[in-house]
């Protein structure tokens, strides 16, 4: 049933060589890999203006040149990863860049931070979704943790079904989203020509300064609100590390989509930027600051209001931006759901996470890496109420270390090549060293900006989970380096036969699986046989020896006493004193058990059967061997129907 359930889910199983039928041209790619950073310019502009507004409505009309400035940080960052895609098409993106360059501990570094930032795509991108839903109904807004958990369940369950179908029904809304917004574009410049007035509903409302912001104070509040905008850049890095899930030519597709992506998202940014300070949308971290707002009334996003504004009475334009941004922002999730389980991959490839993650599920998607995301997600939307305020102020140091590394790693590239290259190839390696030198000033300036602004306001959590997760990741790496080790094999080592086989016989009853458990030992001729019980309640033992001399058993029946009931460690002492008066010994111990098909079924049998196996396995030189009696309810289950 639980199969079928499945298939019903995710659809029926994909053969290995079946993988070239998963990649994608750029016309799905782009929607893909891009939403992340498409969908975050939902919220990149309210984030500008939330940190404004602690300042009055005369700090707003700075937006504009914040604005700005992050586009500047957005075209480096986009030519510079134009040429990560060619020299690095491999998929590892900023890790692969950064552990060639710079060293496996500066890649993991990178891939911790890259790690932590896709978990908090999907976290905001969801938490995001559901504000602008709120916006349109308000019922969502009350119950939003919910919301958002349902949510990241329902996209975690298309992503099982594969890259190329959840592709194509991702594609969709993404340009859906791009058509929107440009059509909204087109009649604000209309209304704008022949003097129509657009205002948003908030136009008219009064925002109070927190503080008064002068002098150095004023400079490190602009700051804050560049590296909120700089949220808009988040998901650049995402298209890196997809390469691989490209149609060939792959490395020239990315780059194709990345620079597409840079002229798109930019002008969406800037675009909803300056409409913001034309309708005079006004909004507020606290709503006791924005006067109007009425009492327990939920603020609307900016570019809600911003449609409000744009459409005025033609509702349906309205509704269709919330509904599709919305929209765009649960499918946004969509990017770190194809960029985790790779890196994820990658990384257990290096043996710096679980091997678990480097295995394809039926669908031939790294099933493991969507729903180790889709668990971390879930995590903390709970524990920051699914608050996009709250998330985004953890959300952008991850990527911009990732960002600043890469930029460092690349010029390292540039100059190991120059070595070796003269003439004009020399020439063009110069030139693309100075734009990842560039990008590396820029990028590492913007860390800097964040840790300063944001450190106390939350971003000190990420400067605590990018270590943790590194040491995690190393101390995975030296537990399988330590296991290789251990188990490779000396020239010395052969195959030397053990002196004797002790076989041991567990019984606590006489009943088929205990006789089918005493022929197969027997067949196996050890060099001695015995039965082992318990005895726990006297009359048991004495009525399991009376049937053991009835049945004419020919093997001997020890029986051991416990006058405390226990179970297993009368039998752990026994054996360990076997392996201890007879180091060379192979110590073989039969289990019998029976085999049932239902999971509640399990619930009710074989537990101390399953603790004793799993002690026995620690002592060395001993092999458990199950010997199964396979119970009708099994056989409904069995593979073979």
């Amino acid at each position: 049933m639980l199969d079928a359930v499945k298939r019903l889910t995710i659809g029926r199983k994909l053969k290995s060589d079946k993988l070239g039928d998963t990649l994608l041209p750029k016309r799905i790619a782009f929607p893909v890999f891009a939403s992340d950073a498409l969908s975050s310019n939902a919220y990149a502009t309210q984030e500008i203006l939330l940190v404004l507004s602690l300042g009055g409505i005369a700090l707003l009309s700075n937006s504009v040149i914040v604005a700005m400035s992050v586009l500047v940080v957005m075209a480096v960052v986009v030519t510079s990863y134009r040429q990560n895609v060619h020299a690095y098409p491999s998929g590892g993106g900023d890790y692969e860049v950064v552990s060639d360059n710079l060293g496996k501990k500066a890649g993991l570094v990178v891939g911790s931070s890259l790690l932590v930032d896709y978990v908090l795509t999907v976290a905001v991108s969801i938490s995001a979704a559901v504000d602008n839903i709120g916006s349109a109904f308000p019922f969502v807004n009350e119950n939003k943790v919910l919301v958002a958990v349902t949510l990241i369940v329902l996209v975690t369950v298309i992503n099982l079904r594969g890259t190329k179908e959840s592709g194509l029904l991702f594609a969709i809304p993404t340009y859906g989203f791009l058509i929107g917004v440009f059509v909204m574009f087109g009649v604000a410049l209309y209304r704008y020509a022949v003097g129509d007035v657009m205002l948003a509903p908030t136009s008219g409302y009064e925002l109070v300064a927190e503080h008064s912001f002068t002098g150095f104070a004023l400079v490190f509040l602009m700051a804050r609100a560049f590296a909120s905008g700089c949220t808009t850049l988040t998901g650049v890095e995402a298209l890196s590390n997809c390469v691989p899930q490209f149609k060939h030519p792959k490395s020239k597709n990315a780059a194709t989509s990345l620079l597409l992506l840079g002229l798109v998202s930019g002008t969406i940014f800037m675009g909803l930027t300056l409409l913001a300070r034309l309708t005079e949308v006004k909004i507020a971290e606290s709503p006791e600051y924005l006067i109007g707002l009425p009492e327990g009334a939920h603020q609307q996003t900016v570019i809600t209001q911003i449609a409000d504004a744009v459409f005025g009475s033609f509702n349906l334009g309205f509704l269709y931006i919330s509904f599709i941004t919305a929209l765009i922002l649960v499918l946004a999730a969509n990017t770190a759901f194809s960029s985790f389980p790779v890196l994820g991959s990658i990384l257990a490839r290096d043996e710096f996470l679980p091997k678990q993650l480097h295995t394809r599920g039926d669908r031939l998607a790294f099933s493991n890496g969507i729903m180790s995301l889709a668990g971390a997600a879930i995590l903390l939307v709970w524990i920051f109420d699914a608050s996009v305020t709250r998330l985004i102020q953890l959300y952008i140091l991850g990527v911009f270390i990732s960002f600043t590394l890469s930029q460092l790693g690349m010029i390292k590239h540039w100059t190991k090549l120059l070595k070796e290259t003269t003439g004009e190839a020399a020439n063009k390696m110069k030139r693309s060293r100075i734009v990842n030198a560039v990008g590396f000033v820029i990028t590492g300036s913007v860390v800097i900006i964040v840790l300063a602004t944001k450190f106390t306001h939350g971003a000190w959590i990420v400067c605590l989970l990018i270590p943790a997760i590194w040491l995690v990741m190393s101390g995975i790496n030296r537990h399988y380096k330590s296991v290789r080790d251990e188990l490779k094999p000396l020239d010395e080592d052969g195959f030397a036969l053990p002196s004797r086989t002790h076989a041991i016989i567990l019984v606590s009853k006489i009943h088929k699986p205990t006789l089918r458990a005493i022929a197969y030992a027997r067949a196996s001729r050890p060099s001695t046989l015995e039965a082992l019980t318990v005895c726990i309640d006297e009359e048991e033992a004495d009525a399991l020896t009376q049937e053991w001399d009835r049945r004419e058993i020919p093997i001997p029946l020890r029986i051991l006493a416990s006058p405390y009931r226990e179970m297993t460690r009368p039998i752990l002492e026994y054996v360990s004193n076997i392996k201890l008066s007879s180091p060379r010994d192979l110590i073989v111990v039969f289990l019998p058990e029976y085999v049932v098909g239902a999971w509640w079924e399990r619930l009710l049998h074989n537990q101390s059967a399953l603790r004793l196996k799993t002690r026995l396995r620690l002592i060395p030189g001993v092999v458990v061997t199950n010997v199964p009696w396979q119970l009708e309810s099994s056989e409904r289950f069995s593979p073979a129907e």
